[in-house]
């Protein structure tokens, strides 16, 4: 005989370094009791690196260092130099799981939204953690189709700018297709106009926020 059967048996131990920033609205005050709704933030490709400062530079750390009360709690990782957002999940997972059980959060109420890079990764996140967010927004970004049954009972609104040639709009249009196809709660935004950068006039939208908060988890996890 040429084959034995054999086993693999051993424990892997992973180190995880993120470095990310964090929003607490300037009313927080950790002995009032209130729980806070949480929003996690993925940029895209053009701010990835060790300057942390270039997260500011779009989104919601562009909203929240604007507004000082913005009331979300905002967690916004910085993804390394040459790597990704699948390459990053476990970290930005336990960074979502660090400030929560540091802070006054409300565990029904976490959102996940991203652009471009940052919108695949919002596709990825919500797909592979469902019933973790409450909502999800993905902004110029794609994702796997197949995928979709896991997100059926995610609330998702999608934008996308229709001459966009970074990101193809069929990237959204497919996702929020394949969810709408099985029941799911879907919709797509398209500006006519607009090119690559959907997100600056997503971000700046009261209606976003309050769509946000008009959803939450009815099990916590």
């Amino acid at each position: 005989m040429s084959q034995q059967v054999c086993r693999l048996e051993k424990e892997i131990t992973k180190k995880l370094m993120l470095d990310y920033l964090l929003h607490i609205p300037q009313s927080y005050d950790p002995n009032s009791g209130q729980k806070w709704p949480v929003i996690l933030f993925l940029h895209g490709a053009g701010e990835r690196g060790s300057d942390i400062e270039l997260v500011k530079i779009h989104g919601i750390p562009l909203i929240a260092e604007r507004d000082p009360e913005f009331p979300f709690i905002a967690i916004s990782p910085q993804c390394p130099e040459g790597s990704d957002w699948n390459a990053e999940k476990d970290a930005v997972m336990q960074v979502l799981d660090e400030v929560m059980a540091n802070y006054g959060t409300d565990p029904a109420r976490v959102y996940v939204t991203g652009l471009s890079m940052g919108g695949y990764g919002t596709w990825q996140l919500a797909a592979e953690n469902p019933g973790r967010f409450a909502a999800a927004v993905p902004i110029c970004g794609g994702g796997i189709p197949k995928m979709a049954g896991k997100l059926k009972d995610t609330p998702v609104w999608a934008f996308h700018g229709a001459k966009d040639d970074v990101v193809p709009l069929a990237a959204s249009e497919e996702m929020v297709q394949a969810l709408q196809s099985i029941g799911g709660d879907a919709k797509l935004t398209v500006y006519p106009e607009a090119n690559h950068d959907s997100w600056s006039e997503t971000y700046d939208n009261p209606e976003l926020y309050e769509w946000l908060l008009r959803h939450q988890l009815l099990t916590r996890p």
